[in-house]
């Protein structure tokens, strides 16, 4: 099965024997499999066994129905597997899952039945017991979790009319339905929600446009008493939740209605237009964009304007969509001061930067609140595609400063992101010994976080001076004894321009801090450089050894005890 060749005929074969077991064996066995195959996420033990356990239509659940797991794993007939690890129910090979979804006469309609029992085992009377006034914080049965956040993406694939009819019955009493509760908890990616007395104002037509089961939300929309404009407590409206996750269909029928709001907000300030910017929705946004009321460049509380939102998550096609329109502004700061072009460079989206760096309205090297211009952000996070856009453009200065006096370069440098560092060192503008706060230079950053790469590439140019102390006398070599760099340490042992014995303002040498602190493996290479002074006082009259003694380091004292008896023989070579 390694490679999944010949398989074909062997799970034919098996399918066959399947449902040669006949009655409730043959029918439990395609069932498992059927779940296991296209459910929305792996499946526990206790999920599909309860899952099972259902009768489509019923009122009632029994969960005396459930089969044990291993009666399942039994009529499965070897095809499918407890994973151990996760508890979870799988195939036993990537090639069964191949076999099963292009065999689509095996279960029929899989995704209608699927939604049709988790509808069914929502609107049970068990089930029913557990919504109204309650505590907010009880705990959900294993299925009850599974079938309230997923039966809409499966009714989205295949719907059916017994599906939509218990889809309507549900959302006759959704309001104070625990389904309700534990769907708003996953769409907004919270534990939990407070009570709120068992209304929720989260209706059905608010969980349809989640969905985006346009047919199930044209009926309620047709519907006396329904407002599409209702808030749920959130204060997301039906519209909102729809262009929030895309769903085109279900925009459209609201759109299509006269009364609807298209542009109202959530308490935050974001529209439907923003959310869908946000999401990179191009066809909802061009739905959006066609009504007149829509304000295309309506900021949220945070100043952020819908094409901010796009170049944020790198959404090509939402900003080629705003950047046609002429009342947009591209260079718009939000609250923080940060740009579109800012947002883009600072996440790495090249395509984002590029297609704003074609606009003449846009400045490339526009700082925020905190002075960081978009080509910082794009070297602070590695970003070597960005980097190299901005530095195409002559507007844009590559060693600026920002609030802390670092540089595009010493960003770099700190973060270890040497193709960056290797693209600004190309550029004669860049001073690569620049210093920032506290008298620190990229050289003494990279040291000190390890990034040996970076390093290497520093030593290399004429204006970087390797053993530059900051303003309290620690060089790069310091900091890399101090945060135990071994390999960083070796690279500026091998200089003739660092001196090892360099002290720090209170006297400590890098052999002193290293013997202080216990790291036995950076005294050993310091011991090995020739012009190293073991013996070297701090200005408390604290030697390497007294200090590593006093910290209780056994093996940085034998190792410097060590070192001494060995003087005899050095001299006597």
């Amino acid at each position: 099965m390694t490679d999944g060749l010949g398989l074909e005929d062997a799970y034919g074969a098996t399918f066959g024997r399947i449902k040669a077991q006949g009655g409730q064996r043959s029918g439990l066995g395609m069932s498992a499999l059927m779940w296991i195959c296209h459910s929305e996420r792996p499946l526990r033990a206790e999920e599909l066994c309860q899952a099972l356990a259902v009768e489509i239509g019923s009122t009632d659940y029994n969960a005396n129905n459930a089969p044990s797991i291993r009666t399942v794993l039994s009529c499965c007939q070897g095809l499918v597997m407890v994973d151990k690890e996760g508890s979870t129910i799988r195939l036993i090979h990537y090639t069964l899952q191949e076999y099963l979804t292009s065999h689509r006469s095996l279960f029929g309609s899989p995704h209608s039945r699927i939604s049709e029992s988790c509808l069914t085992y929502l609107n049970s009377q068990q089930v029913m017991a557990l919504s109204g006034p309650r505590p907010h914080n009880i705990q959900p049965s294993h299925f009850l979790e599974y079938s309230s956040l997923y039966w809409g993406a499966h009714m989205s694939k295949e719907l059916s009319e017994g599906g939509k009819t218990l889809a309507l019955k549900l959302f006759s009493h959704y309001e104070c339905h625990i389904s309700g509760r534990l769907l708003l908890q996953h769409a907004l990616d919270v534990p939990s929600l407070g009570s709120t007395g068992g209304l929720y104002k989260f209706t059905g037509l608010h969980c349809a446009s989640i969905f985006g089961v346009a047919e199930v939300a044209r009926v309620l929309t047709m519907m006396d008493g329904v407002d599409i404009n209702s808030m749920d407590e959130t204060g997301a409206t039906p519209l909102l939740w729809a262009a929030m996750n895309g769903r085109e269909a279900v925009v459209e029928l609201l759109l299509g209605r006269e009364d609807i709001n298209s542009d109202w907000p959530d308490p935050y300030g974001q529209t439907p237009l923003s959310w869908a910017a946000e999401n990179g929705h191009e066809a909802v946004g061009k739905l959006l964009l066609g009504r007149g009321e829509v304000k295309p460049d309506r900021p949220d509380d945070e100043c952020q304007t819908p094409i901010s939102r796009a170049s944020r998550n790198g959404h090509e096609a939402m900003l080629k969509l705003l950047l046609g329109r002429e009342d947009v502004d591209p260079d718009k700061p939000d609250n923080s001061g940060r740009t579109p072009i800012l947002w883009a460079s600072r996440n790495g989206h090249d395509s984002a930067v590029k297609l704003l760096l074609g606009r003449k309205d846009v400045n490339p090297d526009r700082p925020d609140d905190d002075r960081r211009t978009p080509i910082l952000w794009a070297a602070r996070n590695g970003h070597k595609g960005v980097v190299k856009l901005l530095l195409t453009r002559e507007d844009v200065n590559p060693d600026s400063l920002d609030f802390v006096r670092r540089t595009p370069i010493l960003w770099a440098a700190v973060n270890g992101h040497e193709a960056v560092v290797k693209l600004l060192l190309g550029r004669k503008d860049v001073n690569p010994d620049r210093l920032g706060l506290v008298g620190r230079a990229p050289i003494s950053l990279a040291a000190e976080n390890g990034h040996e790469a970076v390093v290497k590439l520093l030593l290399g140019c004429e204006e970087v001076n390797p053993d530059r102390p900051d303003v309290r006398g620690r060089t790069a070599l310091w900091f890399a004894t101090w945060r135990q760099r071994e390999a960083v340490v070796k690279l500026l042992l091998g200089r003739k321009d660092v001196n090892p014995n360099r002290p720090d303002d209170n006297g400590q040498t890098p052999i002193l801090r290293a013997a202080k602190d216990g790291h036995g493996a950076v005294v050993k290479l310091l011991l090995g450089h020739e012009d190293v002074n073991p013996y070297s006082p701090d200005r408390r009259g604290q030697t390497p050894i007294s200090l590593a003694a006093r910290n209780g380091h056994r093996a940085v004292v034998k190792l410097l005890q060590e070192w001494e008896s060995a003087i005899p023989d050095r001299l006597n070579l």
